[in-house]
């Protein structure tokens, strides 16, 4: 009897395939495990940067001679019909196909055959996906600071016109001492502005090239990984092979810093939610971002910084989600790393929606048709600088007054400590008591005390850098609005 011989695929069926090393295995893969493992539905996003990185990786292979320039050719061709497929939303996507990749590969080869094939040379998916996605999240981090910068500038916006605005300074809630409202504000500018720094550290470490380490040892192919890398714009290679199939420090990096942006977000929610209940009414936040109750007719709730708030625990889950993902990993790729996009993913676009929602909810929204800037945070000066009254704001002031006339500081507050409590049982203000009782309390004590029991005077009197004196907050106004315009 002849021995049998193996049946060769077509090639119709290479191109058609559900796994590229399938003539390895004697039974295919079963249904529920391809939906288990299959990753198309949510990798697909990087389609963009497969493209981008597969076109780099050809014309660097056909200039190295590594492929023939028709082959160049045919990749370049099949990549703009593939492109105009899935813009157009007539590219199928199949889950038997198992990811991104593999699906733009075989279309590929159905386009152009063997050149298709080819594109593949020197490089893995291990390396493919790595690239792909330092690509795609080098583009949203520039898109992340773009809406840093746009929320940094709505809040400069509305401080600048509310410097003389007094507002209530807390510590552990309680009335501390008087601020300007611009000066409060511009502390978020200060922690957004952290923010973006950050995401700029980010991308420098982002924007390295994983491709052309293949699988995991390198290629045995000359390939010219700076010239790759070159094309992608980016700013070097990854050094050691190991490291650049298996590394998602970068993932890890960026959810770090979008979690601790969440939180600056998040703190900002809690004051914009106290200052609107009607305990507080210092602000009011336009309709379009509130909402109403299905019982209670009167209400109208902070939903949208409410929501934000909530969803900071969302991206703080996902870091330490990517976390616990690495830790136990030995070098080098695993399909444990298939895990590492939703949560990635899912903070990218919970952080870019956040702060596009808060730029205008901050700042407002441009009419079109006047070209003024509508809704935003309205703010209720007289109930702000009201409730800075009702704490005692200015005792510090006295104790710096007394200070200023020799005496010791510690001495200084034990004396005011008893000043307040004379107000507290006559159920009036510092400022409020006769100069007779003041004088009671210390000799040296002059009406001239009145100016620095002011809320006006005691903020004017913090005229040092980074201070609450609207000179300083008028400085810093002009300093941020200078570097957010550069």
């Amino acid at each position: 009897m002849p021995t049998s011989q193996p049946t060769q695929p077509s090639h119709n069926q290479l191109d058609t395939k559900a796994q590229a090393w399938s003539a390895l295995f004697s039974e295919p893969m079963s249904d529920l495990v391809k939906r288990y493992t299959s990753s198309v539905f949510f990798d697909k996003r990087l389609w963009q940067a497969d493209i981008a990185g597969s076109l780099a990786h050809a014309e660097m292979l056909a200039a190295q001679g590594i492929i023939g320039q028709d082959d160049h050719a045919a990749i370049q061709r099949g990549m703009a019909q593939i492109t105009q497929e899935i813009e157009s939303g007539a590219f199928e996507w199949k889950l038997d196909l198992e990811d991104v990749h593999l699906n733009i590969e075989a279309r590929l080869t159905q386009l152009v055959g063997d050149a298709g094939k080819r594109l593949h040379t020197g490089r893995s998916r291990n390396d493919q996906v790595a690239t792909d996605v330092r690509l795609w999240l080098r583009g949203e981090i520039d898109l992340v600071l773009g809406l840093l910068t746009d929320l940094q500038k709505a809040l400069v916006d509305v401080a600048a016109k509310n410097v003389e605005v007094i507002l209530p300074g807390f510590t552990h809630l309680q009335v501390a001492q008087p601020v300007s409202f611009a000066h409060h504000l511009l502390a978020y500018v200060e922690m957004f502005k952290r923010d973006a720094e950050r995401m700029l550290d980010v991308r420098r470490r982002t924007n390295v090239l994983p491709l052309g380490s293949a699988a995991l040892a390198g290629t045995t192919y000359p390939l010219d990984r700076e010239r790759v890398a070159k094309a992608l714009g980016m700013d070097g290679v990854c050094q050691n092979s190991l490291d650049a199939v298996s590394d998602r420090d970068f993932a890890i990096e960026f959810t770090a810093a979008a979690s601790l942006c969440m939180v600056h977000v998040s703190r900002l929610s809690e004051e914009l939610i106290i200052w609107m209940s009607q305990n507080f009414g210092f602000i009011k936040i336009a309709d379009r971002f509130t909402t109403g109750s299905s019982i209670m007719p009167q209400k109208k709730n902070p939903d949208v910084p409410e929501l934000a708030r909530g969803k900071t625990g969302r991206v703080v889950g996902h870091l330490m989600g990517l976390i616990t993902l690495m830790k136990g990993q030995p070098l080098a790729y695993n399909k444990d790393n298939q895990e590492d996009k939703e949560p990635l993913f899912d903070t990218v676009d919970t952080l870019k929606d956040t702060l596009r929602i808060f730029a205008e909810m901050v700042g407002g929204q441009v009419n079109p048709a006047t070209g003024a800037k509508e809704g935003g945070i309205t703010v209720n000066a007289q109930a702000m600088e009201d409730a800075a009254k009702k704490g005692y704001a200015t005792a510090t002031d006295l104790a710096d007054y007394l200070v200023k006339k020799g005496l010791p500081f510690r001495d200084a507050h034990e004396t005011v400590a008893h000043a307040v409590k004379a107000a507290q049982s006559h159920a009036c203000d510092l400022s409020e008591l006769p100069l007779a009782v003041l004088q009671g309390f210390h000799a040296s004590i002059e009406k001239d005390v009145y100016e620095c029991l002011s809320l006006r005077g005691s903020l004017g009197a913090r005229n040092t850098l980074g201070g609450t004196a609207p000179a300083q907050v008028r400085a810093q106004i002009a300093r941020h609005q200078a570097r957010l315009a550069s």
